[in-house]
């Protein structure tokens, strides 16, 4: 099995962090907090529109922050000497598996035992 490139792994999730974090905060989400500005055009007629405008955003905003802490999880792991092992069973997560998904907690295995 080839060596994980931590550091490389790193960057990409870095840069992927920085990524995700400008679309919050463009989306007026606080990165530190649980405050969400919803702008909705006042004088909208369609109140279903809006609710269903506001509902998407919400669940863009939710999609944004669930990825926003699996980075932050998976550098976590690279600082604790964990990463690339998985979760549930403590084998190596095959590398092409971290290459395409650089936050992955769970070998090839686990994962389809979960999904």
């Amino acid at each position: 099995m080839a060596e994980v490139n931590h550091e490389g792994l790193r960057a990409q999730l870095q840069t992927e962090l920085g990524a995700v974090e400008r679309q919050l905060e463009e989306h007026g989400v606080e990165l530190d907090g649980d405050g969400i500005q919803v702008d909705v055009d006042e004088g909208f007629a369609d109140s279903a529109q809006a609710t269903t405008e506001r509902s998407e955003f919400l669940a863009l905003v939710d999609q944004l922050r669930t990825q926003r802490a699996d980075i932050v999880a998976a550098i976590d792991r690279i600082d604790e000497g964990t990463y690339g092992k998985c979760e549930n069973c403590g084998n190596a997560i095959p590398l092409e598996r971290l290459e395409a998904r650089p936050t992955a907690r769970l070998c090839v295995t686990c994962a389809q035992q979960q999904g």
